[in-house]
């Protein structure tokens, strides 16, 4: 029979299995003997995280292998938060959260998801909150790069791949200089097993789940690694597990063509409002045309000047139809000597962020070509499939040149473990098709999508009509009984 770590043991009398159930403690997470035993039993010190959030947010750091291969090795510490559940007699376990990246620190997750979850939701849980391994204040990594090389998107062209192949070598040099040491072992597999650790150490038997973005990948790895630990799995804006990593990149550009598509239509609507074009195709042909004149003559901005692989990089807004709109005639009456138009939004990430996620995107899985020619090829082929944003999906990144092999395959997502998956149906960046994709994956799931829904993410945007769905689940463990579509 199976005990209730997950662990095959031998078949007893219905008395002695009892006595033995009786006797153990939540904090028995590992079998007698298990190395990994003495990470459960750590004490975690809470302190108020600062003087600047409640009270009621408390920190702590719980101690992990660095390499679970050597658990009796050198150790990192994992940064951890938590808001303790609202009622002691409803209470029904934790809830992990992660905001997503790889690179995305967690720690104030619990005060920042807070306002989001209703309060029978809030009554019932810790949200805990977790800078993942190498990120932020959990023994965080970093490759001294420069801002040029902090970007991973970049245009093909024949002109410049050479120096899109050096910049990629140079982070992969940089970044192996730096941290050589660390790297392989920020992986999406070793921060589920950092999560299972953290289970132990709060001495909970099983562990309840919000991940949005990349960390629908890491809770998926967890119910892969530790179904029997798994209990109540929200995954909102989901990746396919199936693409990871370089094909969710160009499924991304893929994706952006419906939503190009769709944008033209509106806008063409809206002809006699911004100029753009009567028809959908005359839009088109619009943008285009700003794209051209801007390779020729760069347009300016608020903040320097765009040229037309610049203008083609903000594709991923052209799902919010009512924003880009203004944002494209500004550019379109800046470009015909009119006042500048404002910036591209950019948030430019620290260090950190982008060093880890070089780590566990190079790091994840074997899937990267190690020929820059291959990259040339893939990034022609897929933009004219997909022109607006296809060479940017498939251009060369640091991981052609990682000095390691991963430690250990990727992780195959195949499992009946209950899910909760939630999609907005134009969401940019893990596109419809992927948390499709991860609904084939999650066989034991529910996946409810958000017709119309235009951002990355549901939970995390505010109230949406997949809701009700999230708070029932959460509260009662009950998924809906089928797969839904709601909004409209």
């Amino acid at each position: 029979m199976v005990g209730r770590d997950g662990r095959t043991i031998s078949v007893l009398t219905v008395g002695a299995v009892t006595a033995a159930l009786a006797a153990l403690t939540p904090a028995t997470a590992f079998a007698a003997g298990d190395p990994l035993q003495r990470y459960a039993q750590q004490e975690l010190r809470w302190e108020r995280c600062d003087a600047g959030r409640p009270e009621a947010f408390e920190c702590a750091k719980v101690t992990v292998p660095l390499d679970y291969r050597d658990p009796a090795g050198r150790t990192i510490d994992i940064a951890v938060s938590r808001v303790k559940a609202g009622s002691a007699k409803q209470r029904h376990g934790v809830l992990l959260i992660n905001p997503g990246g790889p690179g995305g620190p967690g720690l104030t997750m619990p005060v920042e998801m807070e306002p989001l979850l209703p309060a029978e939701v809030r009554e019932r849980f810790d949200l805990i909150g977790f800078d993942p391994r190498g990120v932020g204040q959990s023994s965080p990594i970093g490759c001294d790069l420069t801002d040029d090389e902090r970007s991973f998107q970049h245009p093909y062209s024949a002109g410049t791949f050479a120096q899109d192949v050096n910049r990629a070598r140079t982070v992969a040099d940089k970044c192996w200089a730096k941290a050589g040491d660390v790297l392989p072992h920020i992986t999406t597999r070793n921060t589920a097993r950092d999560m299972d650790v953290v289970r132990a150490a709060l001495g909970e038997r099983r562990i309840s789940y919000f991940g949005h973005s990349y960390g629908t990948y890491l809770g998926a790895v967890y119910t892969q690694m530790f179904p029997q630990r798994s209990d109540r799995f929200v995954l909102d804006s989901a990746v396919d597990p199936a693409l990871v990593w370089r094909g969710m990149l160009r499924e991304g550009a893929a994706g952006a063509e419906p939503a190009f598509a769709r944008w033209t239509e509106w806008a063409a609507a809206r002809h006699a409002t911004y100029g753009l074009g009567a028809t959908a195709a005359e839009v088109r042909t619009t943008y285009w045309d700003l794209v051209a004149h801007a390779d020729r003559t760069p347009v300016p901005t608020e903040a320097g000047t765009l040229d037309g692989d610049a203008i083609r990089s903000g594709y991923a807004a052209f799902v919010h139809v009512e924003a880009v709109t203004p944002w494209i005639v500004a550019l379109k009456t800046a470009a015909a000597g009119g006042p500048a138009a404002p910036a591209v939004p950019e948030v430019v990430p620290t260090d950190n962020t982008v060093s880890a996620v070089w780590a566990v995107w190079c790091g994840d899985t074997r899937n990267w070509p190690r020929d820059p020619e291959q990259y040339r090829r893939d990034a022609i082929r897929d933009r004219a499939r997909y022109p607006l944003a296809g060479d940017l999906g498939a251009g060369i990144l640091p991981c052609a040149f990682w000095k390691s092999a991963p430690t250990e395959p990727a992780t195959v997502v195949n499992n009946d473990v209950n899910a909760l998956i939630v999609q907005n149906q134009w969401d940019p960046q893990t596109t419809l098709a992927m948390g499709q994709g991860m609904r084939r994956a999650l066989h034991g799931a529910r996946m409810v999508t958000v017709a119309g829904g235009e951002g990355h993410g549901v939970v995390v945007a505010g109230p949406s009509c997949a809701d009700g769905s999230v708070t029932r689940y959460l509260t009662t463990g009950r998924l809906p009984a089928k797969d839904l579509t709601c909004g409209g």
